[in-house]
């Protein structure tokens, strides 16, 4: 499936953006960790020198002032001697070091914290990172002048497919409804007058090829039938909503390299897709919910938590697709809901209702 259907306009609505040929993965800078500096001689080292000081004197003192009588000296009394004299300074010192260590660990302990929370930074700023450098600014408008370039051209190709696609359905037989409309109910039994013909009465009703259509988008911006399908559901009150949502989540997802054509989620059975449009919620439909891509679940998620306009957009696109897809699914086939859930529309619902926690 093509990656370039998004650089058109349908009816005034910008279609989402598609995936770059070359996406350019800017680390932000992350604040080093600065690690404290080990003095020579710390407060346990400094203790372990008067204590082998004071030892020492008292060693000292009591062989050289106290002057203890003179025995016959033989090799086990001056191993033991020599014990006595030196197995405390040992004691000492090894106590001077557990201390070091403990020291030691802590120190390393704050600089591997300091690094976790300096990748998690580092991470979460990738994700959300919208500003281009300036260096990039130059190349960047001249891709936005060539996609408006672009948008134009297709406008003006698209008015022309679409009025000779328009007219050639015209002879075909009138398509099933994709979305049930509300029945009004008739004020008198007289006739009204023929004053005038309301916009409604005169919009054929949106068939389900191009509702599904409309969900998917344009191929490309040669895709004439799909720029038709899709300007027929925006002129559709119901899915004229829903679509203009879709559209502002995928160019939203689209800033943080999320793209729906990457994605390849589950096939879940039609009729958990019903149960979903009977109001059920929670793990007994959490088979629908098939996107399983970390990557694009962190993204997204991150992006829930940190933008607020994102937020939003996410909330008013899982209702819109809430209430649209009831009616939808109270006449659709099951192929066609099968087809349905294989739109980029469709795609977008499983990966924001997992973020939104549709599915728990």
């Amino acid at each position: 499936m093509s990656n370039q259907n998004d650089q058109g306009h349908a009816s005034g609505g910008q279609l989402p953006a598609t995936k770059p040929a070359g996406q350019l993965d800017i680390a932000p800078e992350a604040r080093p960790f600065v690690e404290p500096q080990e003095p020579a001689f710390g407060a346990a080292e400094i203790i372990a020198l008067l204590l082998c000081a004071l030892w020492l004197a008292g060693v000292a003192i009591y062989f050289l002032v106290l002057r203890p009588t003179q025995g016959e000296t033989t090799t086990s009394a001056s191993i033991l001697t020599a014990l006595a004299v030196f197995l405390p300074i040992a004691l000492i010192w090894i106590g001077a070091s557990v201390v070091k260590t403990g020291r030691l660990m802590r120190a390393e302990s704050a600089r591997l914290q300091a690094s976790i929370e300096a990748m998690s930074n580092a991470y979460v700023a990738q994700a959300q990172a919208h500003a281009t450098p300036a260096a990039l600014q130059p190349s960047v408008e001249r891709k936005l002048d060539q996609i408006a370039a672009s948008q134009k051209q297709t406008e003006a190709a698209m008015a022309v497919f679409v009025s000779t696609r328009e007219r050639r359905l015209t002879h075909d037989a009138p398509a099933q409804p994709a979305l049930l409309q509300p029945s009004v109910p008739e004020v008198d039994a007289q006739p009204a007058l023929a004053l005038g013909t309301p916009p409604e009465a005169l919009t054929p009703a949106l068939s389900v090829d191009d509702f599904i259509g409309a969900l998917n988008f344009p191929e490309n911006e040669n895709d004439s039938a799909g720029f038709a399908q899709l300007r027929r559901a925006l002129s559709d009150p119901s899915s004229g909503r829903l679509v203009r949502a879709s559209q502002d989540v995928l160019t939203l997802l689209s800033q943080d390299g999320v793209y729906m054509d990457d994605l390849r989620p589950d096939r879940s059975r039609p009729a958990l897709w019903r149960k979903f449009a009977e109001g059920q919620r929670g793990a007994e439909i959490s088979g629908i919910g098939g996107i399983h891509d970390r990557s694009a679940l962190a993204l997204a998620a991150g992006r829930t938590r940190a933008d607020p306009v994102f937020r939003d957009a996410v909330h008013h696109f899982l209702r819109q697709f809430d209430k649209t897809f009831a009616k939808f699914a109270e006449h659709a086939s099951d192929d066609d809901i099968i087809r349905m859930s294989n739109t980029r529309t469709a795609r977008a619902f499983m990966l924001l209702g997992r973020v939104a926690g549709t599915f728990d």
